[in-house]
């Protein structure tokens, strides 16, 4: 089953246990599919649940796209509507796909420069600059509830970096999630973000990376260097 088949009715859940209902939810799924979640993914999700800004700001291979997934999934719980960024069209079409695989095709839509698929769907992956050029046009009243952007160092980014500031900038009532490995010092964003959209931004760090990394120079044949991998459960 697709994480939104499993949404709780939550027209019958007291209004106290909502929050709960809708967390118990995210990790039975994660907990089915063998996957526990690192501290700092609960961290920053619960940090969303809570109805936070979250700045993720934890190393590559720690697991910022199953925060995107709970952020998705509790917006979606809640009636909201929520979009995911990405700075290249490719990548946005690869968490297209992911997406669809996780909520279902019909919960999930694509915007690019290019085309346009099911744009009135509660999720929708976009490039930075379609989000960007929504919230130049519509201000504050937009519809995006929840905003995940990913690769949000590209902020400073000479030429491309307004697509990621705009947002930040117009779209006050929104929620954001901003996710990178390579941030540096972000306390004057978390005040600012704070400022402008009246919620509380929570700062989810670390150095240490949970899946480490392994160099090697082989000189063997491709085959024979999978097999190894393989046999040293390296897949």
């Amino acid at each position: 089953m697709n994480l939104s088949q499993l949404l709780p009715d939550l027209t019958e859940v007291p209004e106290s246990l909502v929050d709960e209902a809708i967390w118990d939810t995210f990790t039975s799924w994660t907990t089915g599919r063998g996957i526990n979640l690192y501290p700092a993914q609960e961290e920053a999700s619960l940090g969303i649940l809570a109805g936070d800004n979250v700045i993720l700001a934890t190393p590559t291979g720690s697991g910022k796209s199953m925060v995107a997934n709970a952020a998705h999934f509790i917006a979606l719980a809640r009636g909201q509507r929520s979009f995911y960024t990405a700075p290249i069209k490719a990548l946005v079409s690869e968490k297209f796909f992911a997406l669809c695989d996780i909520f279902g095709a019909e919960n999930v839509g694509m915007m690019t420069g290019d085309a346009t698929v099911n744009g009135n769907a509660p999720i929708i992956a976009a490039t930075a600059e379609i989000v960007a050029n929504i919230a130049l046009r519509d201000g504050a009243e937009a519809n995006i509830d929840q905003v995940v952007m990913d690769e949000f160092h590209y902020y400073s980014e000479p030429d491309r970096g307004w697509a990621w500031q705009v947002p930040l900038l117009e779209l006050s009532k929104a929620q954001f999630l901003l996710m990178s490995a390579t941030l540096g010092d972000t306390q004057w964003l978390e005040e600012d973000l704070t400022r402008r959209t009246g919620r509380a931004t929570n700062l989810v760090a670390g150095s240490t990376r949970p899946v480490p990394l392994d160099f090697s120079y082989v000189f063997s044949a491709v085959h024979e260097t999978i097999e190894e991998l393989l046999a040293d459960k390296k897949a």
